[in-house]
Order: C-alpha cells, then structure tokens, then sequence
C-alpha cells in the first residue's frame, strides 16, 4: 500500500467512525439506475441549471441593477454620449470591455434556452410514458412548477439589461397586470414603484432573478432528486423488468463516468454555441425608452406561445360599475395560462379518478398503449404550436409574402379546429398501431420468402417472433373501463347519478384498447 492509498484510508477511517457512512455509501454507491437515452433529457435539464448558475455568477460581478440615468463612455462607440440606465451599461461594459464578458453572457442564455428545452422535453417524456404515476405525482407537481417558474425566471433575466427589445416585453407585462380586475392597477403600481417605467422595477426583478428563485430551483431540484432516489427509477418494460426490480448500471462507477462526462458534453455544446451563434444583441436595440418600440420584436421560444395568444384575441372590453375589464389581455394573458398549468398539474390524479387505478407503477407504458392520453397530449402540443406560430406572425409575414390578418385569422381558427383534429388522428394512429402490434405477434414477420401450394397459391411464409419481443408487445395490462351502474340491487336511483354517467364516459374513452392477443389466441393461429 502505498503513502497516499494510505492516507485516503485514514481520512476514510475517520470520517466513517464519527459519521457511520461507509455502511451508507456502500449500500447506495451500487444502486442501480436503467439506462435508456430519453432518461438523459432530465440530464440535460440539470446540467444546463448547473452552467445557469456558474454563469450567472460572473455575470453578478459587473451588472449594476439600477435605472438611473447615466451617459455612456464605453467602448461601443455608435452609443457613446447616449443617455440610458445603469443597468443597459453595464450589460454594455460586460460585453465589450470585460474580458470573456460576452462569451459568458451569451453562454448564460444559451444554457437558459437549452434548460427550458431540455426540461419540456423531459415532463413530455414523463406524460408520453406515464411516469407521473402513482407514487411519483408530487414529482409531477415539482415538474410542472420548475417549467411554470423557469418561464418566470427566463422573462426576468431577459429584462434585466433594460434594452429597448426587453423593455417591449416588460411592458406587455405591466399591461397584463393592470388587466387584473380591481387589483390590477395597484399591482402594476407597487412592481414598478410607480407609473411605468419607474426607476424601482430593474432592482426588484435582479433580487428574484438571482436570490428568490434561484434559491427555490435548487430546492425543487434537491427534492425531487431525492425522491427519484428514494422511489427509484422507472423503467421501460423487457425480458426481466417487473414492478419490483430496475435493470441497469450500478452508481459507482458507470453511471457517475457517464454522467460526469455527459456534464461536459453539454458544457461544451453550450459554449460553442455561445462561441459561433450570436445571442441578444443588445448593442443593436438601444437603451430603452418607452416612447420608442423596435419592428419584428420576437420574445424568447418559450414566451413565444403567451405572446401569440396574445397577439390573437380580438378587442373584447367590458365597462361596468365605473370599471373596465380589458377581457383581450386577462384571458390571454391570465386566465388561459392558467387553465393550461392548473390542468398539467392536475392530471395525475384525474387519470387516476377515471381509470380507477390507484396501484403503484415503476414499468412505463408505450405511448400507443395510452391512446388517449397520447391523443391528449398531441391536442394540447397542436395548441401551443399554433400559438407560438401566431407570435411571429409578423416575421412569418415578411418572409413569406403574407398579411399578418391572414395570419391571425388562420391562428384563431386554428386554435379551435386543429387541437381536436389532432386528438382524433393520434388516438387513431395508436389504435392502429396496437393493432398492427396484435397482427405482428399472431402472423410473425414476412420472411421475404414465397411458397408455391400444390393448387397453385403463392403464399409468403412468416416467421414467428421471438419470446423477446412477443413479450414487450403483449406485457402491457389493459385496464376494463369502470362499472358505475346508476341503480343500486333494489333498483333505486344512486346519488351523483349524472357525475357516475359522466365518470363512466370518461372511463370508457380513457380505457379504448384494441384487445392484446392472449394465449389462446396464439395457439390458435399455431393451427393454421
């Protein structure tokens, strides 16, 4: 042994004699955790928090959160001698006098960018294959937050240089604001210290960008760590995997070598980026003044869709009571939004009451063997697309050769006709696919081969599956839809009779399967 194995050894000695960790660290080092690539989505999510975090902490040394006026004496010198904010300077002495100070702001927002895809994509792969389950519904819940308030936290760090492009953004905020009833205005009023635009909201919005919600990601993110610890991963279903088991690699040392290097694989994907993709230029806009707005101002993708909702209610007002309810900003801006978030939340637990499934889950479903969960999530993927598309309506305009009315009007039938439209065609192309998975485990694949009968018939002779595959296609439970009858024995009428048609209903269309071939079936086709 030499000097320095030994030396790690004492110090290993006297860590686990005043902690007991080694019995803890030898149980938990070899957990084991599955591997499949969408698992790295969640991945991508934390690394990119990870360089949010790094990034944002430089950036912290030289930005002066205040709106007070001064006169810029930089070294960009098309705005030398203009009048703007502390705060539109000193993101101006970040870029062009500290050295690597635009590296690292453009790697700030390339890591946000990358953190809300990653993280979208992550709760999607959560929805598409029913890990949000018993028991793993607060980790949902945790999900839903983290993207309500990476979106939050993405429009605040996006005003804090004060450009003329984020001061548009700032102030469509203000304008949802005021269109609270009652409140509103008092809410706009203490956000901005003031009328608009203040000198109070640039310092409030850098506290809850950098302390607030910083603060609550990490304990978020800490949380549902350990209870993805604690409950253990969820798995694909194969040849071994049951509710009581995870197949994989153990902690130490796969899975940690993977993770360590996928960690800077991301990092270094996010810096070349930063390196040769050009990011919120800011120099180009100005500082901002509220007299002035830029043309083809776009928001960042993930405000692209509450833009577009935006830009395409008509002018609806109502004056009542000495009072003016600005119904084209509240719903879109407000109470939509809201519908959406409160329903992603709520999900869970209403798959759970319709199915009346209230066992534990650690295998995940196929998407086509939730058909119409699938279908529900293409419906609501079809609305925020067609939202987003309507937030560059301009831009589409100018490039394409449009009106933005054409736009608009396409967008505002389409957001009522399209999302149902897709819910249909995705439940039908599940069903046809567990309908073609049936076909494939009683007929076999096509050999390729031809076999000419003693009559006369070419026939093709189809191989069987292997055990393998036969049982990933056929593993799946379908679950018979809930029996509400509305009489009880003695023929009396239930109480919550209409809510039972309704839960039946729901649990029929939730439950529509095309039958999985069974055994006897397949000793039936071996017959033919």
């Amino acid at each position: 042994m030499t000097a320095s194995e030994r030396a790690l050894g004492n110090v290993a000695n006297y860590v686990d004699e005043r902690t007991g960790a080694a019995a803890w660290m030898k149980k938990n080092l070899t957990k084991v955790f599955p591997d499949h690539w969408s698992f790295m989505l969640g991945e991508v999510a934390l690394y990119s928090f990870i360089i949010l975090l790094l990034s944002g902490t430089f950036l912290t040394f030289w930005f002066d959160p205040s709106q007070r006026e001064v006169l810029y004496e930089g070294d960009y010198q098309p705005l030398s001698g203009v009048k703007m904010s502390a705060a539109y300077a000193s993101t101006l002495h970040i870029s062009f006098d500290i050295r690597g100070g635009l590296l690292m702001r453009q790697i700030h927002h390339w890591a946000a960018l990358l953190f809300m895809v990653a993280i979208i994509a992550h709760l999607l792969r959560v929805f598409f294959t029913g890990a949000f389950r018993k028991p793993r519904e607060f980790n949902w819940l945790i999900g839903v937050g983290l993207v309500t308030l990476g979106i939050v936290e993405g429009f605040l760090g996006y005003s804090l240089p004060d450009d003329l492009l984020s001061g548009t953004g700032i102030r469509i905020a203000e304008a949802i604001l005021q269109a609270i009833p009652v409140v509103g205005t008092y809410l706009a009023f203490f956000a901005f210290g003031g009328a608009f635009p203040g000198e109070a909201f640039i310092p409030r919005i850098f506290t809850v960008h950098v302390l607030l919600l910083p603060g609550i990601f990490l304990a978020l993110i800490t949380v549902h760590l350990m209870l993805v610890w604690y409950q253990k991963h969820t798995q694909f279903p194969g040849p071994g995997r049951t509710e009581k088991n995870v197949v994989g690699y153990p902690l130490m040392p796969v899975y940690m070598a993977k993770a360590g290097g996928f960690f800077f694989v991301v990092f270094g994907v996010v810096a070349f980026l930063s390196a040769v993709a050009s990011i919120n230029p800011i120099w180009l806009y100005g500082p901002y003044t509220p007299a002035q707005i830029s043309a083809g101002s776009q928001p960042d993708w993930y405000m692209g869709w509450l833009d577009g909702l935006v830009r395409m209610s008509p002018p609806l007002e109502t004056h009542a009571f000495g009072h003016t309810i600005s119904w084209n900003i509240l719903i879109p801006g407000l109470i939509v939004p809201g519908i959406l978030f409160t329903g992603m939340a709520l999900y869970p637990f209403l798959e759970s009451w319709m199915t009346g499934d209230k066992r534990e889950h650690h295998l995940l479903d196929r998407p086509r063997n939730a058909p119409n969960r699938t279908a529900l999530g293409a419906m609501s993927l079809t609305f925020i697309l067609v939202t987003l598309l309507n937030g560059g309506n301009d831009i589409i305009a100018t490039h394409f050769s449009l009106t933005i009315n054409q736009i608009m009007w396409f967008s505002r039938i389409g957001i009522l006709v399209l999302p149902p439209i897709a819910f249909v065609i995705t439940k039908r192309l599940c069903l046809s696919l567990q309908r073609a998975d049936r076909d494939l485990v009683l007929h076999g694949t096509e050999s390729g081969r031809l076999l000419l009968l003693p009559h006369g018939e070419f026939v093709e002779v189809h191989e069987p599956l292997s055990a393998e595959k036969t049982w990933t296609l056929t593993q799946h439970e379908q679950i018979p839809a809930l029996e509400l009858n509305s009489h009880d024995s003695h023929g009396v009428r239930r109480p919550g009779g209409l809510k039972n048609r309704l839960l039946k209903r729901m649990s029929v269309a939730t439950v529509e399967q095309v039958a999985k071939p069974d055994a006897d079936d397949i000793k039936a086709i071996e017959h033919h």
